[in-house]
């Protein structure tokens, strides 16, 4: 069994980061967190600064165990967790970032996926990865970071470069830039990798212009990476879990058969299936994607990916100024019984999957001079439902089943009235864990059978208990036509994006 009474899981987001302790019970004995930096250079453009990105998630940390009265010799093992697909390039030389941080939101490179669609590419992207050929994914940000940063391809080209997701920027920094590693869930949304081989695709590396010598070593989700080597912490501590946070959220849920599914109620939506130790094509527009690798077992997955979740409460917040915190959105939306024929299609970066139309933007139906902010409130809750909708009747679809039970976490999944209304468009039970920080657990999970903190995932399949379960209460007849209003407003929106430019 692994020295040290605490796993330490790094859980670093779109938004903030944060830091939780867990205990051999997988409960959370500490936890911080910090909100950072949002850059929104051009429409469409949405960056971070990786230097934000660690110095906020060392930052809390070092809070984390300092609330709990823990040292360096306390920790068994750190796992990570990440915002995916988000894209950093650094000089290995020096550990200075090239350029910001190219988020997962940002589109700039629509356009450019778009040729290489018209030219027919997406077969061999889609057969190779399992992914959408789209700017959403690593590979494209990569190749305009090379094109557009003064003396970045020459750099790249002479081996001096260093690429990774938010994961290899944070082993990099924990190990003093002795470890460029990622794990398969990462490596498997990067549109660079193939899921079959479980390895760098050439050909794939050659039409997006990424030069191998930039990637990182690939790894499993489960194995001791190296040690630290950072001041944060006394001693040299195990670097020994990695997931990306739909892929951590999907074990830290203890969805391990196939046909189970989460989904996670962050800043985007993600709802993940786990399909066993073969990939399954998706024919209803899903992603194919690696969910874990332990030992010699590699995992996979079905996902559809919904962009703006929680962020429609942060616009309402931040945008519209119609509530002071995101935690007033309940209360707000419970002054009106229903939307009053409201809908808001939040596609403020395109709509995700089933519909992949990245030219949507965001649009507000059904208005009159009766409707109140409240009513706004209830519409952008319900977007969240609906939108999760979709995506459950796409995987169904795929996966030739029915989904009986949906588990749920994230933030939003705290809200009552959310999952109350999820619960009565999906027809099916919503299940709330006691510990809905199942992105960090299934992090924290990971490193620990890595060390032995825990024996085996048995022992952790034991640890997961029901909160609250949510079932349909809304007759049939009301949710059918909240449903056709939904879908309605989709079409509308997806009309105006293809109906001339979209800004």
């Amino acid at each position: 069994m692994a020295g040290g009474a605490y796993i330490l899981a790094f859980d670093q987001g779109t938004t903030s980061s944060r830091a939780l302790l867990f205990d051999r019970d997988g409960r959370v004995v500490a936890t911080a967190q910090k909100e950072f930096r949002q850059i929104y250079p051009h429409p469409g453009w949405v960056e971070h600064d990786p230097r934000d990105i660690w110095a906020t998630q060392a930052g809390v940390a070092a809070e984390a165990l300092t609330h709990a009265g823990v040292e360096g010799r306390d920790i068994a093992a750190i796992g990570i967790t990440n915002q995916r697909e988000t894209t950093l390039v650094w000089d290995r030389r020096t550990g200075e970032p090239v350029y910001n941080a190219i988020v997962w939101q940002d589109r700039r490179t629509a356009d450019f996926c778009d040729g290489l669609r018209a030219q027919g590419y997406e077969d061999l992207v889609a057969s190779r990865t399992g992914l959408r050929l789209d700017a959403y994914f690593s590979g494209s940000k990569i190749r305009w970071i090379l094109d557009n940063v003064a003396g970045a391809r020459d750099a790249a080209n002479a081996g001096h470069l260093a690429f990774g997701t938010v994961d290899s920027w944070l082993v990099w920094h924990l190990s003093g830039g002795q470890l460029h590693v990622t794990d398969v869930s990462n490596a498997s949304r990067t549109m660079l990798f193939n899921i079959h081989t479980l390895d760098w695709d050439d050909e794939l590396l050659a039409l997006l212009d990424v030069p191998r010598s930039l990637l990182p070593e690939v790894r499993s989700s489960s194995e001791v990476y190296g040690h630290t080597t950072t001041s944060l912490f006394s001693m040299p501590v195990p670097i020994a879990g990695i997931a990306g946070d739909q892929q951590a959220a999907l074990f830290g849920q203890m969805c391990l058969s196939p046909g189970m599914v989460k989904n996670t109620y962050g800043t985007g939506c993600f709802m993940v299936m786990n399909t066993g130790d073969k990939p399954q094509a998706s024919r209803h527009n899903l992603l194919t994607t690696v969910a874990w690798k332990i030992g010699d077992r590699v995992d996979y997955a079905l996902e559809g990916s919904i962009f703006i979740g929680g962020a429609v409460v942060q616009w309402l917040r931040d945008g519209l100024g119609i509530i002071r915190h995101s935690r007033d959105i309940e209360a707000l939306a419970t002054r009106v019984p229903d939307a009053d024929g409201v809908v808001l299609v939040p596609a403020f970066a395109g709509l995700g999957a089933p519909h992949w139309q990245p030219r949507a933007r965001g649009t507000l139906f059904g208005v009159t001079r009766g409707t109140t902010a409240a009513h706004v409130a209830r519409a952008a809750l319900d977007s969240i439902g609906f939108q999760t909708l979709d995506v459950l009747r796409a995987m169904e679809a795929d996966a030739g089943l029915r989904v009986s039970e949906l588990r749920v976490d994230g933030g939003a999944a705290a809200n009552d009235l959310l999952m109350q209304w999820q619960a009565d468009l999906l027809g099916a039970d919503v299940v709330r864990p006691k510990v809905i920080e199942t992105t960090a657990a299934g992090a924290a999970y990971l490193a620990g059978l890595a060390v032995g903190f825990w024996p085996n995932i048995d022992t952790l399949a034991r640890q997961w208990e029901l909160q609250r379960r949510f079932s349909r209460k809304l007759p049939e007849r009301d949710v059918n036509r909240a449903v056709n209003g939904w879908q309605r407003a989709v079409r509308a929106a997806k009309f105006w994006a293809e109906d001339g430019e979209a800004p």
